[in-house]
């Protein structure tokens, strides 16, 4: 029996593999089915994080904000400021109340005293 040539979509698949994994260490970039394993753990990974990223970024405005908060200019705590600007139905959310705590303090303490005047 002759010998068979195999096709090239096996030797495609792989090397679309080894350049995924071109960056890796080791045999995670020159092994083939080791690359494979760290393909999956690295989408995996990628997809997981991209969640823990909004949630940490979340969490790093909402500290910013209450550190400004709790200020001696400002009277009271980043819960009641948050539920004092939805009570007036100011449109301004976390991130962008974090850039202002970062970037100017007293534009902060001019919305939160405007919100607390008005009953």
């Amino acid at each position: 029996m002759t010998r068979v040539r195999r096709g090239y979509t096996a030797r495609r698949r792989r090397t679309k593999i080894r350049l995924f994994a071109s960056t890796f260490r080791g045999a995670h970039s020159r092994l083939t089915r080791t690359a494979t394993q760290q393909k999956i753990r690295a989408l995996v990974s990628s997809h997981r994080d991209r969640d823990r990223q909004k949630r940490d970024f979340r969490r790093l405005w909402i500290t910013r904000i209450n550190a400004v908060t709790r200020d001696n200019l400002v009277s009271y705590s980043y819960s009641r400021f948050i539920h004092n600007l939805h009570k007036r139905q100011l449109l301004l959310n976390r991130k962008i109340l974090a850039q202002i705590a970062i970037s100017n303090k007293n534009c902060l303490y001019m919305i939160s005293n405007k919100i607390s005047q008005i009953k």
